[in-house]
C-alpha cells in the first residue's frame, strides 16, 4: 500500500485509482449513508498533484462537497508530519455554505484515503455533528 500511495498520490499515476474503485463503492453502499462526502485537498495540493486522490478512489460515485479547506498554504504534507503534529493541528476545514441544510438529521459518511491518526476525519466529523448530522462515520482505503 505504501508503494501504491506513493505512485498514486505523489508520482501522479492517476490510472491506479481504478485498482480499488469497485471496493470503495461497495463499502459506501454498505454504509447506507444519506450523504457521502470526501475530505478535500487544499488549492496548493490540487495544483501540485493535479487531482484529489479521494475523488479518484470513489470514481463516479455521487459525493457532496460538505467541507472546504480554510488555508491556502498548509506547510508540511500530512505524510510528512509526526503524530504529535497531526494530533495538535488546528481545524483545517469549514463547512461549505449549503452543508448545514444538506446534513441536518442525516447519516453522513466521510471518505479519505488513509487513516493514520484519525485526526483528519475527526476534524470533519466534528463539523458534521455540529451541523446536525444524526450519524457520522469515516471510511478509508488504508490504515497506516
Amino acid at each position: 500500500m505504501k508503494t501504491f500511495f506513493s505512485d498514486y498520490k505523489f508520482r501522479g499515476d492517476f490510472r491506479l485509482r481504478k485498482a480499488f474503485e469497485a471496493d470503495m463503492k461497495r463499502a459506501i453502499n454498505v454504509s447506507h449513508a444519506d450523504v457521502v462526502t470526501i475530505i478535500p485537498v487544499d488549492e496548493q495540493t490540487l495544483q501540485t498533484r493535479g487531482f484529489n486522490q479521494v475523488v479518484g478512489l470513489v470514481g463516479d460515485y455521487p459525493v457532496v462537497a460538505l467541507f472546504e479547506t480554510q488555508t491556502t498554504n498548509k506547510g508540511k504534507r500530512q505524510s510528512e508530519r509526526n503524530r504529535h503534529d497531526r494530533m495538535t493541528a488546528p481545524q483545517p476545514f469549514r463547512l461549505t455554505p449549503p452543508a448545514t441544510s444538506l446534513i441536518a438529521g442525516k447519516r453522513v459518511l466521510i471518505i479519505d484515503d488513509v487513516y493514520t491518526t484519525g485526526r483528519t476525519i475527526r476534524h470533519a466529523a466534528s463539523l458534521a455533528r455540529a451541523a446536525g448530522a444524526s450519524w457520522v462515520q469515516g471510511l478509508t482505503l488504508a490504515h497506516g
